[in-house]
């Protein structure tokens, strides 16, 4: 009996040392990671994350501005950095000027789409060059 308490007590200590081991948060890491808040974006560029394209094309029907930015980014920059070619071939359709830069990194959509490995939508923005 008492071995098999030791040997539960022991699992039980073993877990929670390995959980606490394994879940650290990085403060540092943590703005990169969650650079986008939903409650902070407007819903255009949601619409463009997801990649719902009927929305997307809708919400410009209705008169959304295509170089608005939200949270410091265009929407292209968006749908380039979420690789959501189709979107983004939109916008651009509609106007998008891809010149335009971030806010706080001065990044154009092609930079972000650089940045993480959207090749679909790199390929198609060095395309338009």
């Amino acid at each position: 009996m008492k071995k098999s308490i030791i040997t539960v007590v022991f699992a039980f200590i073993s877990c929670i040392t390995f959980a606490n081991n394994t879940y650290e948060i990085n403060p540092k890491n943590l703005s990169e990671i969650n650079w986008e808040k939903n409650e902070d974006l407007n819903s255009f560029c949601k619409a463009i994350m997801k990649g719902d394209t009927k929305m997307v094309q809708q919400l410009i029907e209705f008169g959304e501005d295509v170089n608005k930015k939200s949270l410091g980014k265009t929407p292209a920059m968006f749908a380039a950095r979420y690789n959501k070619v189709e979107v983004l071939k939109l916008l651009v359709k509609n106007g998008a000027d891809l010149s335009m830069k971030s806010d706080k990194n001065k990044y154009t959509a092609q930079k972000f789409a650089e940045l993480s490995n959207a090749t679909e939508a790199l390929n198609y923005l060095t395309s338009l060059e």
